[in-house]
């Protein structure tokens, strides 16, 4: 299963990252996620959050680029070198991954979110694997 990652264009000056945020938290809307990368004068903020298309309703009404896009969450192992072995399990399978970056929820104590090339793919591979994905309400608990 998949889970919408919102993502976010905005520009590299401050206080763009409170307002996205301050935004969301105004509309009701759970963050669970938050990654930001900076490309020079723009910064790309990714998140998962409860609901993913009244997030980016509020974004572009506050004046924000904003898209929705399909990711994994899978369970990590909690321990030393847990996520090593999951993405040695990645690696071997040669599932080609964009991105990924950690997260947190209720259901499990540590959760990687991972963009893969193919999504599908690496769905019925990590299904036959026997690697948990989870759903955004299980990422709520």
């Amino acid at each position: 299963m998949t889970i919408p990652q919102v993502s976010i264009f905005v520009s590299n000056r401050p206080g763009r990252l409170n307002a996205v945020c301050r935004s969301l938290a105004d509309a009701g809307i759970n963050l669970l996620s938050l990654t930001l990368a900076d490309s020079g004068e723009f910064g790309l903020v990714r998140i998962i959050v409860n609901d993913a298309p009244k997030a980016v309703d509020v974004l572009e009404k506050s004046g924000l680029s904003a898209t929705i896009t399909e990711v994994i969450a899978c369970p990590v192992e909690d321990k030393v070198g847990g996520l090593a072995d999951f993405l040695s399990v990645v690696n071997d399978l040669q599932i080609d991954y964009m991105y990924a970056y950690p997260s947190e929820c209720k259901s499990s104590t540590n959760v990687m979110i991972l963009r893969f090339h193919d999504t599908e793919k690496a769905l019925a591979t990590l299904k036959e694997k026997n690697f948990k994905t989870l759903s955004t309400a299980e990422m709520l608990g």
